[in-house]
């Protein structure tokens, strides 16, 4: 064996480390909720000022946070965010309050997304087809998945009557028993911003969170999420083939919550995010897909987009790199 190939397989092995939650990592997930509280009042004081300029920033400011949390949520998903296994639903069922996504009824979808990664049966809790031709309506639909909205406000309905069904296969009842309480929690959140707006706050309603919520939050998550497998091998069950990292910036890794270094993440979905950029060398190192920036990537899609609006329908660029 060459040393080139002994250094590749040290590196590979280095990649799929499995390591459990420490009180250095609880710490540093507290920190990052400790920013998103100190993030919300900030965008929150913007609205209040009652001054056009001031208010768009704040809603901005707040869609922008929305969509950490989700990110936050996503690390309560694998139980790697807090020493204490308990601690994960509750943190995690508010952290998906502002976008109205359900922490259980995520968790076991995204879980599935991991075992299923590279096969048939491979289905992401946000519903975005990775393998679909990469046109300008595909993805505007994608960024303005507002009939997502109407789908949470039916899994209430059906929480509420205790009908509610898991559709991708069979859950424990617990399982089923925690997501009805999550879609009830928040069909009884939306009542509530109804009822403020008609006792007269629905001017603070729109801009705290319906704005936010509908022009940021929605697209930005969107554009987080679509880095991650697409134009990647999808045909392969090999994470180092079918799942893309990216290098990022501060901002992005902090935006994101890691979820850039996702070949890290799919290789050791339980490793602590904050410990996924120690893998990054031994990632681009292996991985197929390693980009320098998000901006390198969103270039490559627009690239493809543009060429997909000029042939004839049925002859589209496959989505795989």
């Amino acid at each position: 064996m060459t040393s080139t190939t002994t250094a590749r397989v040290a590196a590979s092995e280095r990649i799929f480390q499995r390591s459990r939650v420490a009180g250095r990592d609880q710490a540093a997930f507290i920190g990052k909720l400790c920013l998103v509280a100190v993030l919300l009042g900030a965008g929150t004081a913007l609205v209040l000022t009652g001054k056009l300029p001031a208010q768009a920033a704040g809603a901005l400011l707040l869609g922008v946070v929305y969509t950490h949390m989700v990110e936050l949520q996503h690390q309560c998903l694998h139980h790697s965010a807090f020493v204490r296994v308990g601690l994960h639903r509750p943190v995690g069922l508010l952290l998906g309050l502002p976008m109205l996504v359900s922490y259980s009824h995520y968790r076991i979808r995204h879980l599935q997304h991991h075992r299923n990664l590279g096969t048939d049966q491979d289905t992401e809790f946000f519903g975005f087809d990775t393998r679909q031709p990469l046109t300008a309506r595909v993805l505007l639909r994608g960024m303005f998945d507002y009939p997502r909205l109407g789908t949470v406000a039916a899994e209430s309905y059906h929480s509420w009557r205790g009908t509610w069904q898991y559709g991708n296969g069979q859950v424990s009842e617990r399982i089923r028993r925690d997501s009805m309480a999550e879609y009830r929690v928040m069909g009884a959140l939306v009542l509530a911003a109804v009822a403020a707006s008609i006792a007269g706050y629905g001017g603070l309603v729109l801009q705290l969170w319906v704005l936010p919520l509908l022009l940021v939050a929605a697209p930005l998550h969107f554009l987080v999420e679509l880095p991650e497998h697409i134009k990647c091998d999808n045909d392969t069950t090999d994470v180092l083939r079918n799942t893309r990292s990216i290098t990022g910036s501060w901002f992005s890794t902090w935006l994101t919550n890691g979820n850039n270094l996702h070949v890290e993440h799919h290789a050791a979905m339980t490793v602590p995010i904050n410990r996924l950029r120690e893998r990054h060398s031994a990632v681009r190192e292996c991985a197929k897909f390693v980009e320098h920036s998000y901006w390198t990537f969103y270039r490559a899609v627009l690239r493809e987009v543009l060429v997909n609006s000029t042939r004839p329908h049925g002859a589209r660029a496959d989505t795989r790199g």
